[in-house]
């Protein structure tokens, strides 16, 4: 098993690019499934959930060429005439993200078997939302212990008005692509509006589908006849950009943080403001500055976007640790979120947890020990307490990490992190 060896660092200088967005480029690869014909995705970043996605693609008989054109970051995926329509069940456990490949498959092929996804431990993440509006537009839904199939009308799936009790993300994503096929108008109401829905909606369009009102909470789909391939680039990674926000932060340092949205961030900058941490835009990027001042402490509570992101929950309350005064941080988003707290006390943090409320008394010395990522977020906030942290800190099931950061260890080793990669 592969772990992390981090050493207290000092503060982190220099400069760092953001790589393309993890929770954009797995729907991109899903809606390519739409059309016959292929699609180029641009700044895709080398992670392992691009992979298995990949390997689904496969898996149903698309074509794929990584780097196309020796592009470094593209591909080019051909799905043309498929084989199958459900993938393997040893893939699809592997990530949440896999699910998302039934809404094409439904719009597309008339039918879809999907198997119950896996990913990150951090809550229930279920699927009925997703499942309530393929039924909306006519889907026989039939779901089994570990797997889903649904089948459309004859005639394909009809648009219909679709309400979500919640503004998932995931459920919005696959809606919306099985839509677009749809014969008829779909609205999606109290629709999820993360940046990644308004990026997938742009590639569709490209692609010749009608999509209005991504980015609102009602999303308006007319349903066309077919898709045409396109070239679509992807956003960059905001939850990558919160991490390197922080990292510069609870190091005391002074990053530049390029190829970012400063609208996606927003609420992240906001809070780190509050703290007293300079972040200013620049011609260049993103400027954070975790040293010319003293640090406060301040509350922060998750929410839906435009709100404060969840996956930055873990590593600001890493951060938090660092600062002098009690902060409170209350999790709305998943009910499983605060395993990491445990991990952060094993390290000399003074954390207690009241159902979704965390209450964190700052200021204190972290040491370094051995400690695991509980899950994607948690491995990064898990890393970012270490650099802080006085010894040595080894960070084990580094493998939700990669599933998520690309080129992780080298990007904070550049700004002159102590880290290192080893083999166990």
């Amino acid at each position: 098993m592969a772990k992390y060896l981090v050493q207290e660092s000092g503060p982190l200088r220099g400069t760092v690019h953001i790589s393309g967005a993890k929770n954009a480029v797995l729907p991109l690869m899903a809606a390519s499934i739409l059309t016959k014909e292929p699609c180029r995705i641009k700044d895709v970043p080398n992670l392992l959930d691009v992979e298995v996605m990949c390997r689904i693609l496969r898996d149903i008989c698309g074509t794929i060429v990584e780097n196309e054109g020796d592009e470094y970051g593209t591909l080019l995926i051909d799905m043309g005439p498929l084989c199958k329509t459900e993938a393997e069940r040893d893939l699809a456990i592997q990530m949440r993200a896999s699910f998302l490949i039934m809404g094409p498959l439904l719009s597309r092929e008339g039918k879809a078997k999907v198997y119950m996804p896996g990913g990150c431990t951090i809550g229930a993440r279920p699927i009925d939302l997703h499942l309530k509006g393929f039924e909306a537009m006519g889907a026989e839904v039939v779901a089994k212990d570990d797997y889903v199939e649904a089948t459309a009308p004859e005639g394909g799936l009809v648009g219909s008005r679709i309400y979500l009790d919640f503004p998932s993300v995931g459920a919005t994503e696959n809606i919306m692509m099985a839509a677009v096929l749809a014969k008829g108008t779909t609205y999606i109401e109290n629709a999820a509006e993360e940046p990644e829905i308004v990026d997938l909606a742009n590639f569709l369009n490209k692609m010749g589908a009608k999509i209005k009102g991504a980015g609102t909470d009602i999303i308006k789909i007319e349903g066309v006849e077919s898709l045409h391939g396109a070239t679509h680039t992807v956003i960059p990674d905001r939850i990558e950009t919160g991490t390197f926000m922080l990292a510069a932060a609870i190091t005391r340092g002074e990053v530049l943080i390029k190829n970012i949205v400063p609208d996606h961030v927003r609420p992240i900058a906001s809070k780190l403001r509050e703290c007293g941490v300079t972040v200013e835009l620049t011609d260049e990027g993103l400027y954070v500055n975790g040293g010319d001042r003293k640090l406060v402490a301040t509350d922060i509570k998750t929410l839906p976007y435009p709100g404060f992101p969840t996956d930055i929950q873990s590593p600001f309350m890493a951060f938090l640790t660092t600062v002098e005064g009690a902060s409170t941080v209350k999790e709305t988003v998943f009910e499983n979120r605060f395993m990491h707290v445990a991990e952060l006390n094993r390290m000399g943090a003074k954390i207690r947890t009241e159902g979704n409320r965390a209450f964190i008394q700052g200021g204190k010395q972290l040491e370094g020990t051995k400690v695991i990522a509980t899950d994607l977020r948690a491995g990064a906030a898990m890393v970012l307490a270490a650099l802080a942290a006085k010894g040595t800190t080894e960070v084990e099931k580094i493998s939700h990490i990669e599933r998520g950061y690309e080129d992780f260890v080298e990007k904070f080793r550049s700004l002159g992190a102590s880290i290192l990669k080893i083999e166990d």
